[in-house]
C-alpha cells in the first residue's frame, strides 16, 4: 500500500512530542538553567528561530511548572492512552487536510461527518438524526434554540427580533439544571431574562430532583393565557447534582400538546449504549434533540461534544448554524471519527459498562454501612451515586432509626443541618485525598445539603478507576465514620464543659469540621482596646503552641485561612476515647499559666523601672553628701590632688543593687565589705499546670480507658475500689482537679522528712550541745 510520507512523518512527530511532554523526569541542570529563563515573563521573538525539541521543552516547562506534588492535570496526562493519541492526531490531521484542494476536501469531510453521525445515532439509539459538533457543551443547545425560533416565527429571518414583541418566547428549564445555563442562553440569544422560566422539582411525590410535570403544565397554560409562546423545554437525563432523570415520557407528551421542542442532556444518556437501559432513560430516544459529551465518558481529550437532533428543513438548520457550507467546519468531527474507530463498538460499550459496574459496586457496599444515607434514582442501574454522613438525633429511639428509609432526609434543626454539611464537606475532601483515583467530589444539593458524589461516567475513563479503588474507598469510609460519629457526639459535651469553665469562652462556628472552637478569655482592667486585643492574641497564640507540643492525637490550629474567628484555638476531629474534661482543664490551666507569666513579666518590668528611677535619685543624693564630706578644696584640680596625697580621704564606695525577687533597692556597701553579695529570698516557683493527668507509659494525652459495661472483672472492681479509697484519703485542701498520685505523695513525704531533719539539726546547733552527747545517744540506742 502507498503511504503518504507527510502522514507518516506527522504520526512520528506526534509520538515523539507526546513522549517528551509526558516525561516528568527532567534533569536538574536543565531545570536550573531554565528556571528563570522564560517562565511566565513574555520575551521578544528570537530572530534565528528554535528547533522543535527546544519548543516542546518550553511547552513541557509551562505545563508542569515547578509543582512539587502531582496535580490532577498531570495525572490525567499520564493516562491519555492510545485512544487519546488518536484524538490528538485528529487535530493535526485536520490542519493538514484543510490544505487539500476543494473537491478532495469536500469528499473527505462529507465521509467523515456522515460516518461519525451514523455511528453515534446507532450507538445511542437515535434514529434518523443529524449531528452538530461543538467545543462548548452549551453551544449545541444554543443552536437548537435558534432553530426553534426560526421554525416557530416564520418572519424571523426577515424582521428579526421585531416578531418577538407580539408573542414573547418562553424557554422552560429545570431548577436542577446546570448553574447559569438559562442566563447564558438569554445572553447569547439576546432575550430578556423574563423569557426564561425555571420549573421547580417535586416537593411531595417522587424524586426531589425530577421536574414537577403538573406544575409545568400550569406554568405553560398561564403563559399561553398571557399571550406568550412556549418555545422549548430543557430536560435532564441525569441532573448535574444527583444524577436523576426527569419523567421524559410525560414531558414528551406535554411538549407535543403545546408544540414545544424537547431537548435532553445529562450523564445518564451514556447508558443508551448498553444492552439494558432503564425505561426513564430510554424515553430520551424520542426527544427532539440531545447533547452527548463523549470526551468525559470515554476518556478522550480534546474531542467535541455532539448534539443529535431531528429536523426536516435543512435551510433552517443552515440558518441556525447547525450545518455549515464550509468544509473546514466539518473537520471538527475528525478527532472523534479517529477515536471511535480505534475503540470500536465493543470498546465503547465496555467503557460505559465498566463505569456502571463501579457505581453498582459502591452502592452495594454503602447499603451495609451505618450512618450513611444514599440518594440514587434506580438501585439496579444508577450511574451516579450520592451519599452523605447522617446520624439520628439523640432524642430519637432506635425504633425510629431502624424504620427510617434509606433516602437522605433534610435535618429539621438548621444548626444541625449546617453541622452535617460541614462534616460531609470534610468527608468528601478526605476521601478525594486518600483515594484520588476514585474521582469523588463534593456537591451542594438544594434539599439534602452537602453530599459526596461518585460519577464514574465523568471520571473513571480519565482517572483509570478500577474495582480495587472502590474497595479502597469503602475501607477509608469505614475508617472515617467512627471519627465523625465520635466528634458529633462529643461536640455538645465539649461545649458544656467549656461554658462551665470560667476562663474559657466557647465560640460557635458551624463551618468548622471538628470538636469545636475555644478562646481563652483574658480579663484585664486595661481600657485600651487595641492593647487588650494584642494581649489576647498573644495569649491564645502561645496557648496554641503549648497544646501542639503535647503528645496527643488531636490537631490544634488557628482555623481556616478565610472566614474563621480570630484569637481562637480550633480543635479538629476526635475519637471516642477522648477525655473531654481533661482536655478542657488542660486548656484552661495552660491559659492561666501563660496569663500569670505574662502579668509577672509586666509587674517585674514596672518594678524595675521604678527601681531605676529611685536608684538614680539616691545616687544623686549620695554624690551631694560625698561633696560635703570631702570639702571644697578637694574639688580644685591641682590643690585637690596635693591635698589627697598628703591626707587621703577614706570613703567607702556606695552603690545600689536591685533585688528582683523582693522588688526592693538595697545598698552595695555590705557587698564591698564582705566581697560577696548576700543571698536573698528564694524566688517563687514558676506556676505550672497541676491538672496534668498521670498517664501510663506510651499513653497519649487526653485519652481515657474504654471499659465495656459488662466487662468488669473482680480484679478491676477491687482495684477500682482501692482507687476510690485513695481518693477519699486525699488532703482536704486539694481541689477535685488536683488529685495527687502515688509518686507525688512519696515526694511530699520525703520533703517533710528532709525539712524535719533540717529543723532538728538547727535546734541542736542552737543549743550548742557537744558532739559527744550525740555519739553517746547513738551508742545507747545501739546497745
Amino acid at each position: 500500500k502507498m503511504v503518504d510520507p507527510t502522514l507518516a512523518e506527522m504520526g512520528k512527530n506526534l509520538n515523539e512530542a507526546m513522549k517528551m511532554l509526558e516525561d516528568n523526569q527532567r534533569k536538574v541542570e536543565e531545570e536550573n538553567e531554565k528556571k528563570y529563563a522564560r517562565k511566565d515573563i513574555p520575551g521578544p521573538l528570537q530572530g534565528s528561530g528554535q528547533d522543535m525539541v527546544s519548543i516542546l521543552q518550553l511547552v513541557q516547562n509551562l505545563m508542569h511548572g515547578e509543582e512539587e506534588e502531582e496535580t490532577s492535570q498531570s495525572y490525567r496526562l499520564q493516562n491519555v492512552g492510545e485512544q487519546g493519541h488518536m484524538a490528538l492526531l485528529g487535530h493535526s490531521l485536520a490542519a493538514y487536510i484543510s490544505v487539500l484542494d476543494r473537491e478532495r476536501l469536500r469528499k473527505l469531510t462529507t465521509r467523515i461527518l456522515s460516518d461519525t453521525t451514523l455511528w453515534l445515532c446507532r450507538l445511542f439509539r437515535y434514529e434518523n438524526g443529524s449531528a452538530y459538533y461543538h467545543e462548548d457543551d452549551r453551544e449545541g443547545l444554543l443552536k437548537i434554540c435558534r432553530l426553534v425560533i426560526h421554525t416557530r416565527y416564520e418572519d424571523y429571518t426577515l424582521e428579526g427580533f421585531n416578531v418577538l414583541y407580539t408573542k414573547q418566547p418562553v424557554i422552560y428549564i429545570s431548577s436542577a439544571a446546570r448553574t447559569g445555563l438559562g442566563q447564558a442562553l438569554c445572553n447569547q440569544l439576546g432575550l430578556p431574562l423574563s423569557c426564561m422560566c425555571r420549573v421547580p422539582c417535586n416537593t411531595m411525590f417522587g424524586s426531589q430532583h425530577q421536574m414537577d410535570v403538573a406544575l409545568l403544565d400550569r406554568l405553560i397554560k398561564d403563559d399561553v393565557e398571557f399571550g406568550k409562546l412556549p418555545l422549548l423545554l430543557v430536560a435532564n437525563a441525569g441532573t448535574p447534582g444527583a444524577g436523576h432523570t426527569d419523567k421524559l415520557g410525560r414531558l414528551k407528551e406535554l411538549c407535543e400538546q403545546y408544540k414545544m421542542w424537547l431537548h435532553v442532556e445529562g450523564v445518564n444518556l451514556a447508558t443508551l449504549a448498553l444492552g439494558y437501559v432503564s425505561s426513564s432513560v430510554l424515553a430520551a430516544t424520542k426527544c427532539d434533540s440531545m447533547t452527548l459529551t463523549l470526551g468525559s465518558w470515554l476518556g478522550l481529550p480534546a474531542v467535541p461534544a455532539v448534539t443529535l437532533y431531528r429536523h426536516e428543513d435543512p435551510s433552517l438548520s443552515l440558518a441556525a448554524g447547525l450545518t455549515s457550507s464550509q468544509p473546514v467546519e466539518k473537520l471538527r468531527a475528525l478527532p472523534l471519527w479517529l477515536s471511535l474507530q480505534y475503540l470500536g463498538h465493543d470498546g465503547i460499550v465496555e467503557r460505559i459498562k465498566h463505569a456502571s459496574q463501579l457505581s453498582q459496586r459502591l452502592l452495594e457496599n454503602l447499603k451495609n454501612l451505618d450512618f450513611i444515607k444514599t440518594s440514587v434514582e434506580d438501585e439496579l442501574s444508577s450511574p451516579v451515586v450520592v451519599f452523605k454522613f447522617f446520624q439520628e438525633y439523640s432524642n430519637r429511639d432506635q425504633t425510629s432509626h431502624a424504620a427510617q428509609a434509606s433516602t437522605i432526609q433534610h435535618p429539621i434543626i438548621s444548626n444541625e443541618g449546617h453541622i452535617y454539611d460541614t462534616f460531609n464537606q470534610w468527608l468528601g475532601e478526605q476521601l478525594a485525598q486518600l483515594v484520588p483515583a476514585s474521582g469523588v467530589d463534593v456537591v451542594e444539593l438544594e434539599d439534602e445539603g452537602t453530599c459526596v458524589r461518585f460519577s464514574p461516567l465523568m471520571t473513571s475513563a480519565v482517572l483509570g478507576t478500577e474495582i480495587q479503588d472502590i474497595d479502597h474507598l469503602v475501607d477509608c469510609l469505614k475508617m472515617k465514620i467512627p471519627v465523625l460519629t465520635s466528634t458529633l457526639q462529643l461536640r455538645e459535651e465539649f461545649e458544656q464543659e467549656v461554658r462551665r469553665t470560667v476562663s474559657l469562652l466557647y465560640i460557635e462556628d458551624l463551618g468548622w469540621p471538628g470538636l469545636g472552637v475555644v478562646r481563652y478569655n483574658y480579663h484585664s482592667d486595661e481600657k485600651n482596646d487595641d492593647k487588650q486585643e494584642k494581649e489576647l492574641e498573644k495569649i491564645n497564640t502561645e496557648l496554641l503552641k503549648k497544646l501542639n507540643e503535647l503528645e496527643s492525637d488531636l490537631t490544634f490550629s488557628l482555623g481556616p485561612e478565610f472566614g474563621g474567628q480570630k484569637n481562637c484555638v480550633y480543635i479538629g476531629m476526635v475519637t471516642e476515647d477522648l477525655d473531654v474534661s481533661e482536655l478542657v482543664e488542660t486548656i484552661a490551666a495552660t491559659g492561666r499559666e501563660i496569663e500569670e507569666n505574662s502579668r509577672l513579666l509586666e509587674n517585674m518590668t514596672e518594678v524595675v523601672r521604678k527601681g531605676i528611677q529611685e536608684a538614680q535619685l539616691q545616687l544623686q543624693k549620695a554624690n551631694e553628701e560625698r561633696l560635703l564630706e570631702e570639702g571644697l578644696l578637694r574639688q580644685i584640680p591641682v590643690v585637690g590632688s596635693v591635698l589627697n596625697w598628703f591626707s587621703p580621704f577614706q570613703a567607702s564606695p556606695k552603690g545600689r543593687t536591685f533585688n528582683l525577687t523582693a522588688g526592693s533597692l538595697e545598698s552595695t556597701e555590705s557587698m564591698y565589705v564582705s566581697k560577696a553579695q548576700g543571698t536573698g529570698s528564694t524566688p517563687p516557683p514558676t506556676p505550672t499546670s497541676s491538672l496534668a493527668k498521670q498517664r501510663l507509659p506510651g499513653q497519649k494525652a487526653f485519652k481515657r480507658s474504654l471499659r465495656s459495661s459488662d466487662g468488669f472483672s473482680e480484679t478491676s472492681s477491687i482495684s477500682h475500689c482501692d482507687d476510690l479509697d485513695k481518693l477519699d484519703q486525699r488532703p482536704p485542701n486539694l481541689s477535685p482537679g488536683q488529685e495527687q498520685g502515688p509518686l507525688e505523695l512519696e515526694r511530699a513525704e520525703e520533703q517533710k522528712e528532709v525539712v524535719q531533719a533540717k529543723t532538728d539539726t538547727e535546734d541542736i546547733h542552737s543549743d550548742k550541745s557537744p558532739p559527744d552527747c550525740t555519739e553517746a545517744e547513738d551508742q545507747a540506742s545501739q546497745r
